[in-house]
């Protein structure tokens, strides 16, 4: 296809390059899929009770590890046991989310570059 061939379809198409546009997209795609990836390898923890409970996570949410001092362990407060484990998981799941936001608002400005779209994204 000519220069000339490629401008004429461009403007037929209300001036978008659908082509470079859509190499756009699939460069997004694999940053993010690449973002996706190192977050998922990297490790948080979560803590409960100032530390007498943790939970180790990737930032893919699997879970490795959980660690129980012996003295939150009290026989007569299961109870207590069971909301600090449950305060740990949240915690930690909260980190992987953070790192996961923060992965994402590195290619925040990626959304940006799309701005030859003519107002066609918000």
């Amino acid at each position: 296809m000519s220069d000339d061939q490629t401008n004429d379809d461009a403007e037929a198409g209300g001036g978008i390059d659908f082509g470079g546009l859509l190499a756009q997209a699939q460069a997004m795609q694999q940053q993010l899929m690449e973002a996706q990836a190192a977050v998922a390898e990297q490790e948080v923890e979560g803590q409960a009770g100032g530390g007498v409970v943790k939970v180790r996570c990737t930032g893919g949410l699997e879970f490795l590890d959980v660690t129980i001092s012996p003295e939150a362990v009290d026989p007569n407060d299961v109870e207590m046991l069971q909301d600090l484990v449950l305060a740990a998981v949240r915690d930690a799941v909260a980190r992987a989310n953070s790192l996961n936001q923060q992965a994402m608002g590195s290619l925040g400005g990626l959304a940006g570059g799309l701005g030859g779209l003519g107002g066609l994204l918000p």
